[in-house]
């Protein structure tokens, strides 16, 4: 964990909630475009949300969990607003013009209203988790065991309240699949793909925030 200055801390929070809001909106709006992988029902959201769980467990291990709290928090209503209306504009991959913000899409807000739930759930178990498994003499068993929990409760909570009897009959027929689907990707991607990835990430985004060349570092 980083022992931070003031301005710091200010410049940590303003970048990383920036890429969680920037994820979360991304992940909203892909979710609609549906596609077949290996035969398989699944969605483009699914290759852009794991970048969250990356995110939220290298700022656990940067700043500690009651910081990483406090940017959860911060990025939550932020990234409501911001998925409905980039979700609005762009419905179904279509700019759809700035007049249809004049009048409230129920199936798109309750999207926003699923990823705002999921996220706020699914990152404060990864958080607990992160947290609990850090110390851990292995370096990847903190990030792959709070990845598998967050994830699996995200998606489910997400898919759940989201697209259980949808008026998209594709995606209210289809969500248990796509859920399911969505989550062994997920882990795929995260595991294999960003866990080795993990130290490199670390040190840039380190060297992003911290400015000051003298800085304290607890173990």
């Amino acid at each position: 964990m980083l022992v931070l200055g003031k301005m710091q801390f200010r410049r940590a929070l303003c970048i990383l909630i920036s890429f969680h809001i920037l994820v979360i909106a991304a992940s909203n709006y892909l979710v609609q475009l549906p596609i077949e992988v290996f035969g398989l029902h699944t969605t483009w959201g699914t290759f852009s949300f794991p970048f969250v769980y990356l995110a939220t467990d290298l700022t656990v291990r940067i700043f500690g969990d009651q910081k990483a709290r406090t940017i959860i928090f911060g990025a939550m209503l932020p990234a409501l607003i911001t998925s409905y209306v980039i979700s609005v504009l762009f419905f179904e991959g279509t700019f759809q013009g700035f007049a249809k913000l004049a009048y409230l899409n129920t199936f798109i807000f309750r999207i926003a209203l699923a990823s705002f739930t999921a996220y706020l759930l699914g990152q404060l178990v990864d958080i607990k988790i992160f947290s609990q498994l850090r110390k851990h003499k292995r370096w990847w068993i903190a990030p792959a065991g709070s990845t598998i929990c967050g994830n699996l409760l995200d998606t489910i909570v997400f898919y759940s309240v989201a697209f259980w009897a949808s008026s998209d009959a594709f995606m209210g027929a289809h969500w248990p699949e796509i859920a399911a689907v969505d989550y062994g990707f997920k882990l795929f991607i995260s595991i294999l793909l960003f866990l080795p990835l993990y130290g490199v990430l670390l040190r840039a985004i380190t060297n992003q925030i911290l400015a000051e060349p003298k800085l304290r570092v607890i173990t």
